[in-house]
């Protein structure tokens, strides 16, 4: 009897927080407040200029494909923005405009990766990345990090974990779930340390912009043959538009290129005409104004944690995360989660939808809602604990 449903799909994981939402959005229904801090999603509007860029185009009744690797204009822009911003030259024929970070992957990953290689990343780490490399039939290698490496793998970790399967690394900076940055010393080593070994370096750049102290490097910063995942989505505010890019090492260009044309065709057309209005100077200021209210938000949900009891062993960097740990409390983050939820209205993220490593003892907070929202937040959660 044929097998219907492909193999690779078992091997996919859900979001747990989906769960969550899903019953949040029933308690909303019927009436119940809830103050959102489970979805990574800005909740500041796209800037209004943005907005109108993409609107421009639409009426202009001429929204046609655009070539496979994105507007040139668009690509420039990017690559413009790598020399003003990290000093970096990026030849934009190395730049893709893809639909958000999740096409940067499939595109890295397609023109990269073969069935049963693995690919080394952190535990804890955004699940979707393992489920990419799954979904090529390859193996995603989660390696236990903790504070003492700031939750990120290092030059040691890729030397321990390396095996003749192994195709290569995959770094996050800043990182979902923990907020962290990767040092520029230690994000060099561990480049050098993969192109040594022959392998593939694959950066997740995607909440650059999004940081609260010194900028996070980029790792074209100390090499051309790595591949860079960015976005639109969460420094941009442009989440719905669905526009990231990839850029990739020379030998990579035909390659990926091939893919694009053939899985996407292309980005859609609107979305890159409105991108392009995000690198103009005003939109950039209203950014950092943005950027600015986040690092204060970071600052007031952190502080309130520490006093309510929770153990943050590293102030988060960037990203708009906190990872806590909650094992004073509980042995069951997803219980934790759930049942505050049911009690408090408050939503948060369980630590089982990031990895294995001491996940029943972790949640992950949002702080993507005001602080006068969290502030109640932090009142309810201190009444459920008080309660427990």
């Amino acid at each position: 009897m044929i097998e219907r449903l492909a193999k690779r799909t078992q091997g996919i994981s859900p979001f747990y927080v989906m769960e969550l939402l899903h019953r949040a959005k029933q308690l909303e229904a019927q009436g119940k407040d809830i103050i959102h801090m489970e979805i990574g999603e800005p909740d500041f509007a796209t800037p209004q200029a943005v907005v109108e860029a993409g609107i421009k185009h639409l009426k202009t009744g001429d929204v046609k494909y655009t070539s496979a690797a994105g507007l040139p204009e668009l690509r420039e822009k990017i690559s413009t923005y790598y020399q003003k911003h990290y000093s970096v030259t990026v030849d934009k024929k190395r730049i893709f405009v893809t639909p958000g970070a999740s096409g940067a992957f499939l595109l890295a990953l397609g023109a990269s990766l073969n069935p049963a290689e693995e690919l080394l990343m952190a535990d804890p780490c955004y699940p979707c990345n393992s489920n990419f490399v799954k979904f090529f039939d390859g193996k995603a290698r989660t390696i236990p990090v903790d504070a003492t490496s700031r939750y990120q793998l290092t030059a040691a970790h890729i030397k321990q974990h390396w095996t003749k399967a192994t195709k290569g690394v995959l770094v996050a900076s800043p990182s979902n779930p923990t907020g962290t940055i990767v040092t520029p010393q230690q994000l060099e080593q561990a480049i050098h340390t993969v192109n040594k070994l022959g392998g593939c370096f694959y950066s997740d750049e995607i909440y650059h912009g999004l940081v609260y102290g010194e900028n996070a490097p980029t790792a074209l910063e100390f090499s051309d043959n790595v591949f860079v995942i960015n976005s639109f989505s969460k420094y941009f505010g442009m989440t719905g538009w669905r526009v990231g890019w990839l850029i990739v090492p020379e030998e990579f260009i035909d390659a990926t290129e091939k893919l694009a044309q053939n899985i996407f065709i292309a980005t859609a057309t609107h979305s890159q005409y409105a991108a392009l209005a995000a690198f103009e100077e005003s939109t950039l200021a209203e950014l950092e104004q943005r950027r600015a209210e986040f690092g204060a938000r970071r600052d007031f949900l952190y502080n309130a944690l520490l006093r309510v009891g929770f153990e943050i062993p590293i102030k988060p960097d960037g990203a708009f995360y906190i990872y806590a740990n909650c094992s004073k409390f509980t042995d069951d983050s997803y219980q934790f989660a759930l049942d505050l939820l049911e009690a408090e209205g408050v939503a948060i993220t369980p630590g089982k939808d990031f990895g294995n490593n001491e996940a029943n003892h972790y949640v992950r907070f949002a702080y993507t809602t005001s602080i006068d929202r969290m502030a109640i937040a932090m009142q309810r959660l201190e009444r459920f604990i008080n309660k427990g």
